[in-house]
């Protein structure tokens, strides 16, 4: 049974006590979005239970919260997690903690057990909901023993039902203008490079209502700009039986919502409809900006993969999504050194590259995963091959969206203000709903405010500006 409240509060308190200051906690989140929404919820947790959060990994907690679609983000964990020991010795009040991905894979919390025998609570992705049980339980065993650097018995869960409901759960938000909201889990698509569908299970979608509700909520407390998350939002609903889901979601939140702004993430080009296209032509409020993973542009990879679409569909739904919205931007995955590939290979991804003309392009080098399908297959990429593909790839890319990126300059747009500058005093930083960012002169009182922005020039992946300045200003 999940602990009270107060029970997890009183069990802080102690702990508190027992080091002698109010706790702070540090949740440091690797991978997706989706991980950044659950270490959202990781933090509403600890900082209802009474501790100071921190961005400090000296801090009294820290949690990891893991992804696993790559092989080096399981090594900087492992590395982070090591430099931490050092630490840990000198202060053994302190607590370690690992979630996420990474531990849903088979044999990963034995790994952690074994090699890291210092971190005291593992937990993976489906029982994210029982991490205040997790935590009263860590709490518990560490006021028995603030001196020992390591719990007698560290507390490790991992469980394979994925039916369980992180949502009830409270969170602290990175930002409070804008938010993710999750609409569905999981994955059925079984790309044969991708450990997804074994660490995330297969698709499972949240109820219209109860995502409305969310979502109002959010608005009743300031946020302008939401982020519907899921890994494959087109297929959204079709496990409750809803075909034409995702499109009717979308325009349901567009309609009855007082959103500015309206993202979502990630599109599969094989479920992306017409219906989907119309919807986001339509509503002002859905932003000109569409995630559509290629992951490579040529046929036989693709069919390796088990992409289950084509080059000529992927042209085919972009020439359609460009006619119905021309100023859209799009941006994409893809995969470098994957089995099999050749230069050729490589050539036709350069020369789709061209053809779409992205805004922007996500590319990574191929990393093998332990009980995928491409894992096993036998025409492994030398890796310095694979480096000199992705470099000319990196190179069309760059010019692509050098190209892209220049049609704003001379426009007014409306930027999303998000921070202050870092690297250039007494400006901040805004997004476009293009999701380009453009850097212009202002004060930090600008967060969380759309304002009009002339734009003065292209730096290629953002945009120099100044303030359009309104009556009343």
């Amino acid at each position: 049974m999940m602990p009270e409240k107060e029970v997890l509060k009183n069990l802080t308190e102690r702990y508190a006590d027992q080091i002698r200051h109010r706790p702070t906690a540090c949740v440091v989140t690797f991978g997706c979005q989706m991980n950044a929404r659950d270490s959202e919820k990781l933090r509403g947790v600890l900082q209802g239970a009474g501790f100071e959060l921190t961005e400090d990994e000296k801090a009294d907690f820290v949690i990891y919260n893991t992804c696993t679609v790559r092989e080096n983000a399981n090594t900087r964990v492992f590395g982070r997690l090591g430099r931490l020991k050092n630490y840990k010795k000198k202060n053994p009040a302190m607590i370690l903690g690992i979630c996420g991905c990474m531990m849903q894979e088979k044999g990963a919390a034995e790994d952690v057990r074994t090699r890291l025998p210092f971190v005291d609570l593992v937990f993976g992705t489906f029982n994210l909901d029982r991490f205040p049980h997790l935590l009263a339980l860590v709490l518990s065993e560490k006021l028995q023993d603030c001196s020992s650097a390591a719990l007698a018995e560290p507390v490790i869960e991992v469980i394979d039902d994925e039916k369980r409901n992180p949502e009830e759960l409270p969170s602290v938000r990175t930002f409070p203008f804008k938010a993710g909201v999750n609409i569905m889990y999981g994955c059925n698509n079984f790309c044969s490079y991708c450990i997804v569908p074994y660490v995330r299970g297969r698709e499972r979608s949240r109820g219209e209502e109860d995502i409305l509700k969310e979502i109002q909520g959010l608005c009743a407390d300031g946020v302008k700009e939401i982020m519907l998350l899921g890994q494959n939002v087109n297929s959204y609903g079709r496990d409750l039986g809803h075909e034409t889901g995702f499109p009717e979601l979308l325009d349901r939140i567009a309609r009855e919502t007082d959103l500015a702004r309206i993202r979502f993430m990630t599109s599969h080009p094989k479920d992306l409809s017409d219906r989907l296209i119309s919807v986001m032509a339509e509503h002002d409020s859905i932003c000109s900006h569409l995630h559509l993973p290629v992951q490579s542009g040529s046929n036989r990879i693709l069919k390796r993969m088990n992409r289950q679409y084509t080059r000529e569909k992927y042209l085919d739904l972009v020439g359609r999504i460009r006619a119905a919205i021309p100023d859209i931007s799009l941006t994409t995955d893809i995969i470098v050194g994957f089995p099999g590939e050749t230069a050729d290979d490589v050539q036709d991804t350069i020369d789709l590259v061209r053809e779409v003309g992205f805004d922007n392009a996500f590319t990574f080098l191929y990393s093998k995963r332990t009980g995928t399908p491409a894992a096993s297959m036998p025409d492994q990429v030398d890796p310095d091959t694979a480096s000199v593909h992705f470099n000319r790839l990196l190179e069309a890319v760059h010019e692509t969206a050098l190209e892209r990126c220049g049609r704003f300059a001379g426009r007014t747009v409306k930027a999303l203000v998000e921070d202050v500058n870092r690297h250039q005093e007494g400006w901040v930083t805004g997004r476009l709903e293009h999701n380009l960012l453009i850097h212009f002169p202002g004060k930090r009182e600008l967060i969380g405010e759309c304002v009009d922005v002339d734009v003065k020039e292209s730096r290629g992946f953002y945009l120099i500006g100044d303030r359009r300045e309104t009556f009343g200003d």
